[in-house]
């Protein structure tokens, strides 16, 4: 009996012990976190480097001490952390992610190259390595980029960077439909981005190039397509057009698109960015939101005067936004690529 009661306490404090390193390695972890979010990588490596003393095969510690070395430009030690992580069955497409982009700073592009292709083999679905996949192959003048850009936003449609990779270089093309949807598309999924002021560009640039052609349906090839369907609906607006291309007169012609597309082609082609514009409208919001697009890549003090003189449009506008996040359902994916 004593032996047992000896095994069963040695037990106990074994496991107490186990719950005391494992809160400690959590409250290690949201210290390093704090620090990182601050900048101060050094500091995070140095409680990571602890963190991993106590759990050496804790996967996300590995992964936040690698990213933080990457970050403090230490490529060769994130890369010693990441190249075994690689061969975890536990690693996730960040894993692969993380460790293509440390072999793209040390110009080791075959390597980085191998990496993305093989993270793409175990996480077919991945958003962020599609995207990284053709940003890397954009590099090489390599323009089967749009390829995997593509693929990325047909198969994780809720990463926005894809959208904005297809937006630039359709925009550089013949294409003049693709550019417009998925540069809006990326605007609402990242309203807040850096980047936001050169697609709000690009969208206002693109009417343009969409309207200067007389008679849209001569572009289609497919009659039975998403594409033709929207050349259709909006060729019908082209007499709005022939006045320019201004926010007075894109609101005017998206609103009356919206008007004419369902609810036929809603039922057949249901799409996000059609719906959100329908609720904008029905909300009395849309006119703010094409201030919002047009007016600031048009002129930002204009803008800026806009907001003050209709400062409750413009709040209820940013109040929509801040409260909502905007997902693209799977499956509302039209593009035919060659």
């Amino acid at each position: 009996m004593g032996k047992i009661r000896a095994f069963v306490l040695m037990i106990g404090f074994s496991f107490l012990a186990s719950s005391a390193w494992a809160q400690d390695v959590n409250q290690l972890q949201e210290t390093a976190r704090i620090f990182m979010t601050q900048g101060d990588y050094a500091n995070a490596i140095l409680v990571l480097n602890r963190a991993h003393k106590l759990q050496p095969g804790n996967m996300e510690v590995s992964k936040s001490l690698g990213l933080n070395y990457y970050f403090a430009k230490d490529y060769a030690k994130a890369l010693e952390i990441y190249k075994p992580l690689l061969e975890s069955e536990d690693a996730d497409d960040q894993c692969f992610q993380v460790a293509g982009d440390i072999y793209m700073v040390l110009d080791e592009v075959k390597e980085c190259e191998k990496v993305y292709r093989k993270g793409l083999k175990k996480f077919p679905s991945s958003g962020p390595l599609y995207n990284e996949l053709g940003e890397l192959l954009w590099t090489k003048k390599d323009y089967t980029a749009i390829k995997y850009w593509e693929k990325g936003i047909e198969t994780d449609p809720g990463f926005s960077k894809n959208y904005y990779n297809a937006c630039l270089f359709y925009y550089f093309s013949t294409d003049k439909i693709w550019s417009l949807l998925y540069g809006e598309t990326f605007l609402n999924i990242e309203p807040r981005s850096s980047l936001a002021g050169e697609v709000k560009n690009i969208l206002l640039e693109g009417y343009k190039k969409l309207f200067a052609e007389v008679d849209l349906e001569k572009g289609i090839t497919d009659p039975n397509s998403f594409t033709a369907a929207y050349l259709q609906t909006m060729n019908k607006q082209s007499q709005i057009a022939a006045m320019g291309i201004t926010t007075e007169s894109l609101t005017m012609i998206r609103t009356r698109f919206i008007l004419e597309w369902y609810p036929e082609n809603a039922k057949k082609y249901p799409f996000k960015l059609f719906e959100l514009h329908q609720q904008l409208l029905q909300e009395g919001m849309f006119d703010a939101y094409n201030q919002w697009i047009f007016t600031a890549a048009q002129s930002l003090p204009v803008y800026q005067n806009w907001t003050t003189t209709h400062a409750q449009e413009y709040g209820e506008l940013i109040r929509f936004q801040s409260g909502r996040i905007y997902k693209v359902p799977l499956g509302q994916y039209y593009h035919q690529t060659n």
